[in-house]
């Protein structure tokens, strides 16, 4: 059934350039024609194919560009999901001399020292508390230090 229906469509498809080929092509008719009529027939022709080949290349500029612009607006739909394949990248060592000269060109011909350009900060001394007995410490903490001297008193 399929292969029927593929038939008609193609006898369609022909049927209908035979037509649009009638209308806009008429047939020629060459007998009788002098030799005068016969090279303004054929000048007549070459304009005719050459407004044609025109019209064909500007049409498929705009199919060109079309297609450009498809791509284009297809990879920035690619590039808003978040999808896209970031390559893998490798580890570079280079040294700080190096990729100041690779930054700043021919600019920089002397060695930086950055540690020469840091600020120095003072260290102060942390205070250190006095070591004593912890129960010492303990005791003043729970404020426990005046009832044991009563609970000893009281013994």
């Amino acid at each position: 059934m399929a292969a029927v229906m593929w038939e008609k469509e193609k006898e369609e498809k022909q049927l209908e350039r035979d037509a649009a080929l009638k209308e806009r092509v008429p047939p020629l008719q060459l007998s009788g024609l002098s030799l005068q009529d016969l090279q303004t027939l054929c000048k007549d022709l070459h304009q005719k194919v050459d407004a044609i080949d025109e019209d064909r290349y500007d049409i498929e500029a705009k199919v060109v560009k079309n297609a450009k612009e498809i791509e284009n607006l297809s990879q920035k739909i690619f590039e808003l999901k978040g999808k896209m394949k970031r390559p893998a990248l490798k580890r570079v060592k280079i040294s700080a001399d190096a990729m100041l000269g690779a930054l700043l060109g021919a600019k920089v011909k002397e060695s930086v020292d950055f540690k020469a350009n840091l600020k120095t900060v003072k260290k102060e001394e942390e205070k250190k508390e006095e070591v004593t007995d912890w129960r010492k410490n303990v005791e003043a903490m729970s404020g426990m230090e005046g009832r044991k001297k009563l609970f000893d008193a009281g013994q």
